[in-house]
Order: structure tokens, then sequence, then C-alpha cells
């Protein structure tokens, strides 16, 4: 590798709004801020709210009874 093109690789500073702190490396090097995170968001602790899909099933199935597939 050559020295000179290289990009700087540092130590950069996320902080969630949640108040989670993660220590990682990137070429940005500065501190961030996000709105989310893996320990606020809905999908990775648990309280995601699922869809009603046996609903939108019968739904389905009632709207199409009457027709055949070819």
């Amino acid at each position: 590798m050559q020295a000179d093109i290289q990009p700087k690789y540092g130590v950069m500073v996320a902080t969630c709004s949640c108040g989670n702190v993660i220590n990682t490396r990137s070429t940005m090097a500065k501190e961030i801020t996000l709105d989310v995170c893996s320990e606020c968001h809905p999908f990775y602790t648990g309280k995601q709210k699922t869809a009603d899909t046996g609903g939108r099933i019968d739904k389905f199935k009632k709207r199409f009874a009457g027709r055949r597939a070819n």
C-alpha cells in the first residue's frame, strides 16, 4: 500500500438519542448522533408490532372466492 494515498482511519463515537454510545473506527473519525440504534430500535428489542396477516389473507380469500385459476 502506498502510505500517501490511503485515508486516515481513526476512532469514531456514535451517540444515540437513547443515550447508547458506540465506539468504532472509521475514515470519518468524528462524533455523530443517531436517531435509533440496536438498543432502542423496536425490531431488535422485540417490541415490534406485527401486522395482522391472518386478517389480510382471509379478506383476500373472501374477495376472490368465486374466481377460478386457469
